[in-house]
């Protein structure tokens, strides 16, 4: 097989960034923005959930979402997520990147809108169709994980495609933002129009009738960035390494990037034939090639995904019950039901202001320079730092007047999940798995990340209770504590710094140098994060 690179992948690669990369950008980032706005969203409305469907009558406390309703309404949309990303994976290699693309992105917008719409005549049947239409939004967001990876590893430029495709997962940290926004402004507005007494004055007059509004406003809004730009998802064209690596349609491959590079390519039918032919490029996913070639790599990308997602969302999900341990957002019984999603909705926005977002942007700049291998393993090991730092004077830090020092530090983690693993288990899979196969790793990487999600958010919100009886919440049972939930998670971390070891450097070599799909038969894998060859 030759090893000289066709034409237009090598013309694909040696681009200089032009405004097409930028459109990229944005098409398969305001996806990510979605994603995050409505996976993020649901965590800042459940406690208005409670109060608005759970009161109970001469209760001394607002009501709560009961443990399994608040579970599922959480959860669901990881379980769609996780199904998304194995079966529109899947589909991407089958059909094609562009011809799923579009499918992902209207089905995020039929059930961000329905979500909102949830009817009922109780509370369960409310909860039941929420949870229904955020199943299916789960689901299309689960197929935007790999479509939009691959989409913007294959139309990148070999010098800065890590940055490329972290540009689109960063937009994750403005869908975050956007969530508490929104949220700030859409209960600030109903708080001020609408003014209620505090819980402990009037229990029931402190949630208005138009509370119920609040929380699905907040939901429809997640349709709004995905419908400006499905247009443009619809028209974008399919990416040439498909094109010509798995449909073998080389004279379409290279009349499509004529269009986006604005130059003349040759269709070089004959080379495309010789590759696409060759035996060492026509191994399946469950074969034993595939196994002695990608295996470890596999492995890691799955292994770390997991355990980043275990300790990410787990932090998330009990942020808010950090903030009133500490004293941030104060006793539940003291605001009416809008103030307390106004407060909570400023301090995730400050967090993410101040922790979330820079680190993905650090991540981006970054990322084509130090390597994907350095910034997970930093990341891995300064989030295991800031956890343990958390946790060994937990007392120290909730004691009053040294709250504003446990914000820092809190804030610490989320930036080195951000400019570390959490974008790096994302850009990694995209780049060292063949084209054929690429789409369909991606998405069993990521979901493996998902169960993580689930094994986080479902398992933290039972392991987080106090140990102490009477402060556990309604409904649950004794935990073991926030401190002990923190040396969880840093154990977490400190695993997935030693499974990164498994994950190969991919900085400034070609998809097809990464996949072997440029070489002859190999005995063995392409060079490993230190620079050595990694037998599998």
């Amino acid at each position: 097989m030759a090893g000289e690179q066709l034409q237009v992948l090598n013309a694909l690669d040696v681009a200089k960034t032009q405004w097409y990369h930028f459109t990229a950008i944005i098409i398969a980032g305001m996806g990510f923005f979605t994603d995050a706005y409505d996976l993020f969203s649901i965590s800042l409305v459940t406690k208005l959930l409670g109060r608005v469907y759970y009161h109970v009558d001469g209760s001394p406390i607002p009501g709560t979402l009961p443990p399994n309703v608040s579970s599922a309404v959480n959860g669901v949309a990881f379980v769609g997520t996780l199904s998304g990303q194995l079966f529109f994976g899947w589909l991407g290699d089958k059909l094609g990147r562009k011809r799923v693309y579009g499918m992902t992105l209207l089905l995020m917008i039929i059930s961000s809108v329905a979500s909102g719409l949830s009817l009922g005549h109780t509370s369960k049947g409310v909860m039941s169709t929420l949870c229904f239409f955020r199943f299916w939004l789960g689901f299309g967001i689960g197929g935007d994980y790999p479509l939009s990876a691959t989409i913007m590893s294959e139309y990148s430029n070999k010098r800065t495609r890590g940055a490329f495709i972290a540009a689109v997962f960063a937009m994750q940290g403005f869908g975050i933002l956007a969530g508490g926004m929104v949220t700030i402004v859409v209960s600030g507005i109903f708080k001020n129009r609408f003014p209620a007494p505090e819980y402990a004055v009037d229990p029931i007059g402190s949630t208005v009738p138009q509370a119920d509004y609040v929380w699905r406003i907040i939901l429809m809004f997640g349709a709004v960035p995905a419908v400006m730009t499905l247009y443009s998802r619809l028209k974008m064209p399919e990416t040439a390494r498909y094109t010509a690596l798995v449909a073998r349609d080389a004279k379409q491959a290279a009349a499509d990037m004529s269009k986006v590079l604005q130059v003349e390519l040759e269709d070089e039918a004959a080379k495309v034939q010789q590759i696409t032919t060759a035996q060492s490029n026509n191994y399946g996913l469950f074969s034993k090639a595939f196994l002695r070639r990608h295996g470890a790599h596999l492995l890691g990308t799955t292994t770390t995904w997991f355990l980043l997602d275990i300790a990410y969302y787990s932090q998330n999900l009990f942020q808010k019950d950090i903030f009133s341990a500490i004293g941030w957002i104060p006793k539940n019984t003291t605001m009416n039901a809008l103030e307390e999603l106004y407060r909570i909705a400023r301090a995730q926005t400050l967090i993410a202001l101040c922790g979330t977002v820079p680190g993905y942007w650090f991540t981006v700049a970054f990322i084509d320079v130090l390597g994907r291998f350095t910034i997970q393993l930093l990341g891995f090991f300064m989030m295991t730092a800031f956890m343990l730092g958390l946790a060994i004077p937990y007392h120290h830090w909730t004691t009053p007047g040294n709250q504003i020092g446990f914000i820092v530090m809190y804030g610490f983690t989320f930036f080195f999940a951000n400019f570390g693993p959490n974008s790096t288990t994302f850009i990694v899979p995209a780049e060292i798995f063949p084209a054929r196969v690429r789409s369909t790793c991606h998405g069993i990487s990521a979901a493996s990340g998902k169960l993580g999600a689930i094994v986080g958010s479902f398992g933290f919100l039972y392991l987080a209770q106090s140990q102490d009886p009477a402060k556990v919440d309604a409904g649950y049972s004794t935990g073991i504590g926030v401190r002990n939930s923190l040396f969880m998670i840093a154990g977490c971390n400190i695993l997935g710094l030693l499974f990164t070891f498994l994950v190969p450097e991919s900085k400034g070599k070609s998809l097809e140098e990464m996949s072997g799909e440029k070489e002859e038969e190999e005995e063995q894998v392409p060079a490993g994060s230190n620079g050595s060859t990694l037998p599998v």
